[in-house]
């Protein structure tokens, strides 16, 4: 089969054959394909799309690339949760030991950030000590023994979107939806989890601006995972403002320690429950998405969850003491008040430029290479639809450097406040 005569049959707007597929995605990976025809091929698929077929058959052979783990010897039904990403969020790390205190198994392989703030791994970093890389061996027993494990990628998963995302990351075909779809998908199914739930971002602090574009890829991600007979459904949720009021990989970690007691912010604490509720009744340990919230309810109320995560530390080396004194993880030099220039309400609080103000603290990274500082970040105190007196704190700026006039105003560019305003409607559409 040559390479241009199926760079040719996608150019036309033809659906490629399992085999084509298969032929590209082998060889690109063993390096028979060159980088220009792949290229090629890639741009051919962001302006004419896949059919549900072909983003199928592009993501098992990718899965088939590499290494798949086996989770059928533990025992229960093996749940897990994908965010596309977004300022602020932090669901994963109180989300799973929740749901792990109801005896749900959550196998939950997580990843770096690359820009705004850090990825779940990088804020779980931030408690001394804790260690995100496991062998198989390890991170089966964990979750095991104490039905929770959120570590990074182990083996060699899926060797050929590494590959092929790093040629859409210098070709801006990033955001074409099958492939960002089969790229989460042939991750997703090589972990060996049973059941799946997706939360697509959409706002300004998302990859997918746009709901319409959100909705693409929610049915994209879950038609793909149910091809496999994967349990699978999707949120569309909110990324117009930062998720919780912490941003910040410290801070976060701090954020999260108070959800799992109860006292977390109102809305990343809805959507926790949220995402929650829909794993609890995928593992069928209820019936109906009020039970499972009731009992997600109840294992925050009695302390479970909040052991289990102590727990979860415990076993990947972290020092658990965080749980009561945060202080023990790293914290910022400066602290910076950032006052309402007037009196109102605060109408807009762009979340990927909070996201950026929090990554030129040094919270995120603008390359692979770059070392986080996990103590800085930004500390909300008003969220949109908020009233505020004018010098009024809207947030308070956790800095290593004295000078942070740069980042002020970054951030008054993109806090607006007027007369009127309604607080975002966080989950936008479940897709099943």
């Amino acid at each position: 089969m040559r390479m241009v005569d199926v760079i040719d049959h996608k150019r036309n707007g033809s659906a490629l054959t399992k085999a084509e597929i298969s032929a590209f995605v082998e060889g690109y990976t063993n390096g028979e394909i060159p980088d220009y025809q792949a290229s090629a091929l890639l741009m051919a698929i962001y302006f004419n799309g896949m059919t549900d077929e072909e983003q199928a058959n592009l993501t098992m052979q990718m899965l088939n690339s590499g290494d798949r783990l086996d989770l059928s010897d533990i025992p229960g039904i093996k749940v897990d949760k994908h965010s596309t990403g977004g300022v602020g969020d932090k669901t994963s790390i109180p989300l799973a030991p929740m749901v792990a205190a109801l005896g749900i198994p959550v196998p939950m392989i997580s990843g770096r950030g690359l820009g705004h703030t850090g990825g779940t791994l990088d804020k779980l970093e931030a408690i001394p000590g804790f260690e995100v890389e496991r062998s198989e061996a390890e991170f089966k027993k964990q979750v095991r023994d104490i039905k929770v494990a959120i570590v990074g990628a182990t083996g060699n998963v899926a060797p050929a979107d590494k590959k092929i995302y790093a040629l859409r990351d210098v070709t801006d075909t990033v955001d074409s939806i099958p492939l960002i779809a089969g790229s989460i998908m042939s991750k997703k199914i090589a972990s060996g989890t049973d059941a799946l739930v997706l939360d697509v971002k959409t706002g300004t602090g998302a990859f997918m601006k746009e709901e319409a574009d959100a909705v693409k890829l929610a049915n994209a991600l879950v038609k793909i995972g149910k091809s496999v007979g994967m349990n699978c459904m999707a949120l569309i949720s909110d990324m117009n403002q930062p998720l919780g009021n912490m941003v910040g990989n410290a801070l976060e970690i701090q954020e999260s320690i108070a959800i799992l007691k109860g006292e977390g912010p109102e809305d990343i604490t809805e959507l926790v429950m949220t995402l929650g509720s829909q794993m609890v009744v995928l593992a069928k340990k209820a019936a109906t998405l009020a039970e499972a919230r009731a009992k997600l309810e109840e294992v925050v109320a009695n302390g479970s969850a909040l052991e289990v995560f102590r727990q979860m530390i415990v076993a990947q080396g972290g020092d658990p003491r965080v749980i009561e004194d945060p202080t023990l993880m790293p914290q910022a030099k400066y602290h910076f008040e950032l006052p309402a220039p007037q009196a109102g309400y605060v109408t807009k609080m762009t979340a990927d430029e909070i996201g950026i103000a929090a990554m030129l603290l040094g919270g995120g990274r603008q390359a692979k290479t770059d070392v986080i500082d996990y103590a800085v970040g930004i500390e909300l105190h008003k969220k949109v639809g908020d009233a505020v007196a004018e010098g009024e704190s809207l947030l308070t700026i956790h800095s290593n450097t004295a000078d942070v006039a740069n980042i002020k105003e970054l951030l008054y560019n993109n806090i607006e406040i007027g007369t009127d305003a309604q607080p975002i409607q966080l989950v936008h559409k479940i897709i099943k």
